[in-house]
């Protein structure tokens, strides 16, 4: 199938790892252009180097913070410059945190919704102008399905994804009339540096596959199983793509069905 993405421009955030590469490498595969965003340039040209090598493709690196918008606006003209356009923005930057509300402090609230709502809020904000310039443009906000049916001691991520998933729906609402689409992802346990962090600090001395498998499986997993980074990938390309025009502002889970709500 082709997914008409050759020649097309894609903003990746926290595209340096986890399902932010994966999804670059993905894009990349289907021909198109590619620009990976994250903070740490070493970790940036390694993800270059490894999506170069499996697909061909060469990757533009910008190393930035989703919480500067002196950053993001470079980003942005940088793609400007390069490619003349924008087409794809997927706003992934983002890190887990879930904890009691009691052991929560204003300053941790203030940082999770600056990183993960704030964050796309502003890349969105740059890009948006842009593709109304040419007539339409695609963006994929990666929230978590904790936003959909938060658990107990998940604060303050399920409640900063939960602000995700409305800014999507909302978006999409305001932004139809353009051709630009609006669509999440909402992640459940999916393999990535932070996934393997907590396998380590587990302890248990588990084999690191079945640890995840039975994490995944106890979280609600139907597929009894932990997600790989390209199932993700792969799904974001696809919202991403032509073959997805007629989809817009719907929330896809890649969670292996642990969510109790679709």
């Amino acid at each position: 199938m082709d997914l008409g993405l050759k020649g097309k421009v894609a903003i990746i955030t926290g595209g340096s790892e986890g399902i932010g590469k994966a999804a670059a490498k993905s894009l990349a595969a289907e021909g198109a252009n590619v620009i990976i965003f994250a903070r740490r340039q070493e970790r940036l040209d390694n993800a270059s180097k490894e999506i170069l090598d499996a697909t061909g493709a060469n990757i533009t690196t910008v190393s930035g913070d989703v919480t500067k918008p002196k950053d993001i606006e470079g980003a942005v003209q940088k793609a400007i410059d390069l490619f003349g356009k924008i087409d794809i923005l997927v706003n992934n930057a983002g890190t887990a945190s879930s904890n009691p509300f009691d052991e929560v402090d204003d300053a941790e609230w203030a940082a999770d919704l600056d990183l993960k709502l704030f964050g796309a809020i502003r890349f969105s904000r740059q890009v948006i102008p842009h593709m109304k310039k040419q007539g339409g443009g695609s963006i994929v906000n990666v929230t978590a399905v904790l936003g959909k049916a938060p658990p107990a001691s998940s604060f303050p991520t399920a409640i900063s994804r939960a602000a995700g998933i409305a800014l999507t729906k909302a978006m999409s609402k305001e932004f139809g009339q353009f051709n630009i689409r609006v669509n999440t992802v909402p992640i459940g346990l999916i393999k990535s540096e932070q996934v393997h962090n907590r396998w380590v600090k587990a302890g248990k001395g588990e084999d690191e596959q079945a640890w995840l498998n039975k994490t995944a499986a106890g979280r609600g997993a139907s597929l009894q199983r932990v997600g790989e980074d390209y199932e993700a990938g792969d799904l974001i390309t696809f919202l991403s793509s032509d073959r997805a025009s007629y989809i817009t502002g719907v929330s896809v889970n890649a969670d292996g069905g642990a969510s109790p709500v679709t």
